[in-house]
């Protein structure tokens, strides 16, 4: 994953100086009360250590893992740790973040040290010790060191990564094994609460601080998205869905920054509504002369804008809003804002195909991720929209417990100019690429680039089927059966024998009993990430 340290600056500006000062507190609160001798502080930390020691007493399994967890947090632990995660940045070629690692563990290690002996607090006494220690208790050596440790891998988990469920499950896991450790050390008898609050504290303000004093500002462009591609033509226009943006003024704000960045103009700014989901916009902007048009918004607001910008020459950049964003997903385009952004004013053009989509006697639409009819267009069309916005793309696994009984259907399949073959099939899916959410690989050959529509024909018979069927997907079996069936052509032709639930990019389009798709190959600029040059 690419390395760029802008990704750990917020939204706001004031998120940072939040947290040093939060952190701050968290430390002087402790120390002052120790220093003056609080009763309060003084008796709340008795009444926790009782409460404690007198749950870890009963448990021996408990005492076993808590020894453990005292070993692996040590100083020697968290020094081995940081020295690890140092040499992987040294390895990555990014010394100044090694240098931070490095230079975090010496201050926060050391200075811990030094702390505890201008405060010399005794440690808690027990008659019957459930550990034996040395050394004074404030604040807690193996604290800082979870505050330090797990702040570097915080830290280091935003800027090698997107924003998205992937971070935000890396960070919930970080945060909870420091609390893990600071509570051990309490359970343990060994120390106070607000010796290991001071401690965590401590550990992570020293970090955040050389973090901002090191690191931050010295940001440039991921490798992977390189330098701008020096069209000599620097306008832009925004084609935004504002039901998909919660802060359009800020949304607006990032854009122009980060446009302004790699020399574009301020951008021009449409917005679609219900009646026009972009078609209109597009036209409008192309018309007015921009050099590239970006599509802020989901699957649906991109398919509009592609579709306009097809054969005009004008390239499309991408900022996914979407809960499926499979466009983005297949073309390796971040899903997360600012990454994205880099691509759209710093990628490359790559032509692609577009596809489109005929039901019964109705005009053509395009496409340009999957079609399809069947089990799968039920699943699309039942989504609570509602749901969605809260859990995303799971609303979808919701809407598919539903479906997954949806009955077979008699279809006849017309690639090209081949015969027609018949199928009793519970989902027909035409796609221009091959990948679902999760990289999941359910037309494993299909190229965005290559002149040609990918098939594939799902209908088992019973419920156990579906089980052949994940395997078979997940493992990227080609071969053809009675279960699963693809194909491929140029111009594909559905008839089913009753009308059944369609769907276009993911979003229903209600019923139909006939389609016809037909590729169109290389009709469409999308900005995608600069290639990197092979290895040597």
């Amino acid at each position: 994953m690419a390395i760029d340290v802008r990704r750990a600056d917020p939204d706001r500006q004031w998120q940072i100086p939040a947290l040093v000062a939060v952190l701050t507190l968290l430390f002087a609160v402790p120390a002052i009360g120790l220093s003056w001798g609080w009763s309060a502080q003084l008796d709340l930390d008795r009444s926790i250590a009782d409460a404690a020691y007198d749950v870890s007493r009963q448990r021996e399994w408990l005492i076993d893992l808590l020894e453990i967890i005292a070993v692996v947090a040590s100083n020697w632990g968290t020094g081995i740790g940081l020295t690890v995660l140092a040499g992987w940045m040294l390895w990555r070629k990014e010394r100044g973040i090694a240098g931070w690692v490095i230079a975090s563990g010496i201050v926060v290690i050391g200075g811990n040290a030094l702390i505890k002996l201008i405060f010399t607090r005794d440690r808690p006494f027990w008659d019957h010790p459930l550990h034996e220690i040395g050394g004074y208790s404030f604040p807690s050596g193996h604290s800082a060191g979870a505050g330090v440790f797990f702040t570097v891998l915080g830290l280091l988990t935003v800027v090698a990564t997107g924003r998205g469920w992937k971070r935000r499950v890396l960070l919930t896991l970080w945060t909870l094994l420091t609390l893990a450790v600071a509570a051990s050390r309490v359970l343990l008898g060994v120390h106070f609460f607000s010796d290991v609050v001071a401690g965590v504290a401590f550990g992570s303000l020293a970090t955040m601080l050389l973090w901002i004093l090191l690191v931050s500002g010295n940001g440039r462009a991921p490798s992977e998205t390189a330098t701008a591609t020096g069209s000599g033509r620097f306008q832009s226009a925004v084609i935004l869905n504002p039901s998909k943006i919660a802060d359009v003024a800020d949304f607006r704000a990032k854009v122009s920054q980060v446009a302004a960045s790699y020399g574009w103009n301020e951008p021009r700014w449409f917005e679609t509504t219900v009646e026009d989901p972009g078609h209109g916009q597009t036209r409008a902007a192309i018309a007015g002369g921009v050099d590239l048009v970006v599509a802020a918004g989901g699957d649906g607001t991109v398919r509009a804008v592609c579709e306009e910008a097809a054969r005009t020459g004008v390239a499309v950049g991408i900022l996914p809003h979407g809960t499926g964003n499979l466009l983005a997903r297949n073309l390796d385009i971040p899903v997360n804002t600012r990454d994205a952004l880099d691509v759209v004013y710093a990628g490359q053009d790559r032509a692609i195909d577009l596809a489109t989509f005929r039901r019964d006697d109705e005009d053509d639409t395009a496409f340009l991720v999957m079609a399809g009819l069947g089990m799968d267009a039920m699943i699309m069309s039942g989504v609570n929209d509602q749901l969605k916005k809260k859990v995303g793309f799971l609303a979808y696994f919701v809407s598919g417990t539903r479906a997954i009984t949806f009955p077979r259907t008699k279809v006849t399949i017309t690639i090209d100019d081949e015969e027609p073959v018949t199928f009793k099939a519970r989902t027909v899916v035409v796609g221009n690429v091959g990948q679902l959410q999760g990289g999941i690989p359910l037309l494993p050959d299909a190229e965005i680039d290559d002149g040609r529509l990918d098939v594939v024909v799902v209908a088992p018979k019973r419920f156990i089927g579906w089980v052949a069927i994940v395997a078979r997907v997940m493992t990227r079996r080609l071969t053809n059966d009675k279960r699963l069936t693809r194909l491929s052509g140029e111009r594909v032709h559905v008839k089913a024998e009753k009308p059944v639930p369609m769907q276009l990019d993911g979003d229903g389009v209600g019923e139909g009993s006939e389609i016809t798709a037909e590729v169109h190959q290389g009709v469409v600029l999308i900005r995608v990430p600069v290639a990197l040059p092979p290895a040597t």
